[in-house]
């Protein structure tokens, strides 16, 4: 498969798995999962056909490992906006981790700390190059440093997912190292 079709597809599932999963007439499980003979049926159904072995590529391929194919059901990795429960255990964080944003955000963060917006989690990426990449979709980034440590000894939880991107309902500011 071409590149420019694994990121049509790819996008296609991240619509539906993580967002609106109406659209195309299936209902992921209250973890988020969704057999794959189902979403496969119905992506061809509205219009997008999807073969396995396509599927099985973007899977495999992803280098954000968005996606977890497993026995026979697929679902995103996190980022959801619709209501699921990843079921995922609550772990001992590293010492720092990174959130990755652009300058406009940055007031509105001093503020308010990082919040989950429309997803279920705020999202930090365990190095600062990782962080730099999330920031930089959407313009020049800036990189935060989460002082994870205090935040865990402060009593908030943390959890990890399959793609290694780390999961937590709220940083505060004074959680926060700003750049500069």
């Amino acid at each position: 498969m071409d590149e420019r079709r694994m990121v049509r597809v790819s996008k296609y599932l991240s619509k539906h798995l993580r967002h609106q999963p109406e659209l195309i007439g299936i209902a992921l499980d209250e973890g988020g999962w969704v057999d794959v003979d189902v979403l496969l049926q119905a992506a061809g159904a509205g219009g997008f056909p999807i073969t396995l072995d396509e599927l099985e590529q973007v899977v495999a391929a992803n280098d954000k490992r968005r996606y977890v194919l497993e026995d026979g059901r697929i679902r995103a990795s996190q980022g959801h906006s619709v209501p699921v429960h990843l079921d995922l255990p609550v772990v001992e964080p590293p010492a720092v981790l990174y959130h990755g944003t652009v300058g406009r955000n940055v007031a509105a963060i001093r503020v308010e700390g990082l919040r989950p917006m429309n997803r279920h989690h705020v999202h930090l990426s365990p190095d600062r190059d990782t962080a730099s990449r999330v920031g930089g979709r959407r313009g020049v980034p800036v990189v935060l440093v989460v002082d994870a440590a205090a935040m865990r000894a402060a009593g908030h939880e943390f959890m990890v997912s399959a793609n290694g991107v780390w999961l937590v309902d709220h940083v505060p500011p004074g959680f926060l190292r700003f750049p500069g």
